[in-house]
This record gives structure tokens, C-alpha cells and sequence, in this order.
């Protein structure tokens, strides 16, 4: 590293090229599934209730539970998940006013005190050097100035060649990226939450319709046994009787267990300690159903709206500017020191109003002689920037693929369900005909029983499938990246908007 004091002056010309910029702009994102977006299109969204058309934001409010609402709501404002995204927002921003502040000048309070022998020359008012010459120099000419200041120093160093303009822009991109981390966050809590509250109300239900076929069976195996006893049933019916029974007490103990994990889990991610949400969600709730008609939209609304991408996309936009930054480094870079204030040659010139001095030193500084780290750095940066272009590629298409298998398991669960609902309506209807035949002495209770356990059977896999079904209605929305909103326009002091609001200002 070389430095060359310079008169001011001179080094004004190389100052006012501060609107010199190297490396590249940035153009934005690579093309990626345009095949997908000219065709306007999901692949897989054959169903008849998935339409075209902007998806709502609060799609859990289309699945019409005030529970879950609630419970979404109450996560997006106190989950720890939440809290740490909007401190990476922070962070980013206070990079980026760091980043800022390093265009404009620094000054400081100083108190200075310089001692120099300059030799070759002779400053009037300074202590003679002859025999310090004769001594240290072979006898030439030389002087020694003290000079004293109280005031303050600044320093300045002008973006020949737009290095911070660079830092500032790549620091903003990182400012964006953040937020659209933080809408990913809501999107993956919003949907936590949902899938979590219907597992909860699916296994609820199924307990309710497991004591209920328990209760049926204890009830055949009491009759059977007094068949047994009257010598009309034989201890085979007995014992296969009981062992419905215990099985069929046995398939309730696991699912107790998954309660009180899903409650859990609730509590946790609404920021509680688990067991906080035991009183409020013990008692079951019949399980939402998705709406009769789940706008879509197409791959190019997936592809701009889903934060992730937008997060991928913003990532490569600050990589590519830190090569800017980099390639700065093979120019020369000029930086201007001064002192002001009060001083001169004598330490009581500090006090005299009389002696203002000032102070410019700038210096130019060159490392054209780096046995190639620079080289290596623009090429790391590049290839940093190749990196994230091909991160952005793959997140475009890992979503797209997310969205079209989530789309074809909606419909197929659709399916599924209608043909399982049809079922236990026909399951339904078994049994109100074979009551009729008990009522006309042609069938006994124990049959009837039977039936009646065979349509508690095909009423839990009617449940299944309707947890199913929701849940499947909730992958679709996450996949879309639906679960989050920007700021409303002029809200520029709380929330969402006054954190971005502050960490986009300086």
C-alpha cells in the first residue's frame, strides 16, 4: 500500500467522480418456468372448486371457525418466531444506516498535540535544528515544529468509484430480503397453527365416536353373555365380543396422547408454555370445513407473491451488488483528514480565540499490489451471484412443484371424502332399516347393534377424511404463500409498516 499526500485542490477533480459506479446492475431475477406462466395455469388444479382468481390473504377465515381465527391472530402477534424475524429486520437495518453513514464525513472532538522535524527546511518560529542536523543528518538542514489543537477532527473519504454505493445497495436488497423472511414466517406459522387445530378437533371427534362404538359393544357383549347364560350363544360369540371391546378401548389411549400434543403444540406456537390452552380447547368442536369455491390464482401470481421466492430473489440482488463493492477495490480510493479549532505552535494558543487553525491532509491511497486478492475476491463475489441465481431457479421451481402437488391431493381428498360421506350415509340408512326389522320381531338387538357399530366405523373414517380434506385445503395456501400482507399505506408508525418504515430510513 502506497500513500502520496496531495494538495486539496489537486485531489478536488478525482472527489466530484463520485457518480462512477463499477460492477454490475442489477436487472433483476433469471427467466424461470416460463413455459408455466405463458400457459397462465396450474397443471394439477383440475378440481371443480379451484377457480382462478387472487387468493385471499386470511384464508383461514374462509374455513368460517372463530377458534382458529383467534388462535391464527394470536400467534401472528406472540409467537417468539415472529419476534426473531422482525429482530433480523432490525439488524438489517441498522446495516444498512451503517452503511450510509460510511458516505458521508466523520467528525469528532480531538485534542491534538504534533511534534515534527522535517528536514531540508527552515520554518520561521520553530526550534532550530542545526545541531540536531549535525548530529543525526551529516549536518543538513532540517527544523522541528510542536503544534497544539483543541477543537476537532474529520475525516472523509469520497465513493470515487461507488464502493458504498454499492454497500448501501446491497444492504438495502438485505433490508428486503428480511421482510420477505418475515412474511415466510407468517406463512409457515398460519399454517402451523391451522393444520395443528385441526388435528386437535379431528382426534377429539374420533375419541367421541370411539366411546360411542364402546359403549355399543359393551352393550352386545352384556346381551350376548345373558344369551350365553340362557345356553342360546356359545363362549366363542363371548370372547369375541370382549375382544372387540378392548380393542376397540385400546385405539383411545393413543389418541388421548395426540390431544394433548396437539394442545401442546397450540400453546407454544401462540407463545404460551404448554397446557395454557388446555381449559380453552378441551371440549370438542366440530371440524372445519374448506370453503365451496378456493380461488388460486396462476403460476405467475405463485412465483411473485410467495415471500420465499422473494426472498431468494433479493438475496441475489445483494450478492450481485457486492461485486461492485469489490471490483471498487482495484481503483485508487482518496481520503481526506482535518483538524480544526483552536492551536498553534505554542500550547497556550488553545485558549486564544485568536487562533483558529485548520488542518486538511488527503491522501491517496493505491493497492494495485496485492499479489491478487483482489482478483480472487471479484471472482468469490461472482460466483457467490452465480450461486444465488441458481437458489432463485430452484426455489421457483420447488414452489411451483409444491403448488401442483398440493392442488391434485386437494382434489383427489375431495374425492375421497364425497365417496366416504356417501358411505356412511348408506351405512346410516342400513341401520335405520334393520331397527325397522327389530321393531317387526324379524331381527334382534344383538344384530342391531352390529349395524349400528358399523355406521359409528364409517362415520370416524368420514372424519379422517374430512381432517383430510382441510388439511389438504391448508397445504394449498401455504404453497401459494398466502398467509401474510403488506403494511397499509399509511401505516408509517406501528406494526409491519413503522418496522419497515425504520429500517429502509437513514
Amino acid at each position: 500500500m502506497r500513500h502520496a499526500p496531495l494538495p486539496a485542490l489537486a485531489l478536488l477533480p478525482l472527489a466530484l467522480l463520485g457518480a462512477c459506479t463499477v460492477g454490475p446492475d442489477y436487472h433483476g431475477p433469471p427467466a424461470t418456468a416460463a413455459d408455466a406462466v405463458q400457459r397462465g395455469s396450474f397443471v394439477r388444479a383440475a378440481d371443480p372448486a379451484l377457480r382462478p382468481g387472487p387468493g385471499v390473504a386470511r384464508w383461514w377465515e374462509g374455513l368460517g371457525d372463530a377458534t382458529l381465527t383467534a388462535l391464527v391472530d394470536d400467534a401472528l402477534a406472540h409467537s417468539p418466531t415472529i419476534d426473531a424475524a422482525q429482530a433480523r429486520i432490525r439488524e438489517a437495518g441498522a446495516r444498512l444506516r451503517t452503511q450510509r453513514a460510511d458516505r458521508l464525513p466523520s467528525i469528532s472532538p480531538s485534542a491534538t498535540y504534533l511534534h515534527a522535524r522535517l528536514p531540508g527546511t527552515a520554518l520561521g518560529g520553530g526550534e532550530s535544528g542545526d545541531a540536531g542536523g549535525d548530529a543525526g543528518s551529516g549536518g543538513s538542514d532540517s527544523s522541528a515544529i510542536d503544534f497544539y489543537n483543541l477543537g476537532g477532527t474529520a475525516s472523509w473519504e469520497p465513493d470515487l468509484f461507488g464502493a458504498r454505493r454499492r454497500g448501501v445497495e446491497g444492504a438495502r436488497a438485505t433490508v428486503e430480503e428480511r421482510f420477505a423472511d418475515l412474511a415466510d414466517a407468517q406463512v409457515s406459522l398460519s399454517a402451523q397453527v391451522a393444520q395443528a387445530y385441526v388435528g386437535l378437533r379431528d382426534v377429539q371427534e374420533r375419541m367421541r365416536l370411539n366411546a360411542e362404538s364402546s359403549r355399543l359393544q359393551q352393550r352386545q357383549l352384556d346381551l350376548t353373555r345373558q344369551r350365553y347364560a340362557a345356553g342360546a350363544a356359545s363362549q366363542l360369540q363371548v370372547e369375541r365380543l370382549q375382544n372387540q371391546l378392548e380393542s376397540t378401548d385400546a385405539q383411545r389411549i393413543p389418541l388421548g396422547a395426540q390431544v394433548a400434543e396437539y394442545l401442546d403444540q397450540l400453546a407454544v406456537l401462540t407463545g404460551r408454555t404448554p397446557g395454557a390452552l388446555d381449559s380453552t380447547l378441551a371440549s370438542a368442536a366440530p371440524l372445519p370445513l374448506p370453503p365451496a369455491e378456493v380461488p388460486i390464482g396462476d403460476p405467475a401470481a405463485l412465483i411473485a407473491h410467495r415471500p420465499d421466492i422473494r426472498s431468494a430473489e433479493r438475496a441475489l440482488a445483494a450478492s450481485n451488488a457486492q461485486i461492485g463493492v469489490n471490483k471498487a477495490k482495484l481503483f485508487p480510493s482518496l481520503s481526506f483528514l482535518g483538524i480544526f479549532g483552536l492551536g498553534g505552535t505554542n500550547i497556550g494558543d488553545v485558549v486564544d480565540p485568536d487562533k483558529l487553525t485548520a488542518l486538511v491532509a488527503p491522501m491517496l491511497s493505491w493497492s494495485f499490489l496485492d499479489f491478487g486478492r483482489t482478483r480472487a475476491a471479484i471472482d468469490q463475489s461472482e460466483a457467490q451471484r452465480d450461486l444465488a441465481a441458481a437458489q432463485y431457479r430452484q426455489r421457483v421451481l420447488e414452489a411451483l412443484q409444491d403448488a401442483e402437488t398440493s392442488l391434485s391431493r386437494f382434489g383427489n381428498t375431495r374425492r375421497q371424502y364425497a365417496q366416504l360421506l356417501r358411505a356412511e350415509r348408506s351405512a346410516a340408512r342400513a341401520a335405520t332399516l334393520n331397527g325397522q326389522r327389530v321393531a317387526a320381531g324379524t331381527s334382534n338387538v344383538i344384530d342391531q347393534l352390529d349395524v349400528e357399530r358399523q355406521r359409528l366405523s364409517a362415520a370416524i373414517a368420514v372424519v379422517q377424511a374430512k381432517a383430510q380434506l382441510t388439511d389438504s385445503y391448508i397445504a394449498v395456501q401455504k404453497s401459494l404463500g398466502l398467509g401474510w400482507s403488506g403494511p397499509p399505506a399509511s401505516d408509517t408508525t406501528a406494526g409491519r409498516g413503522g418496522l419497515e418504515k425504520n429500517a429502509l430510513a437513514g
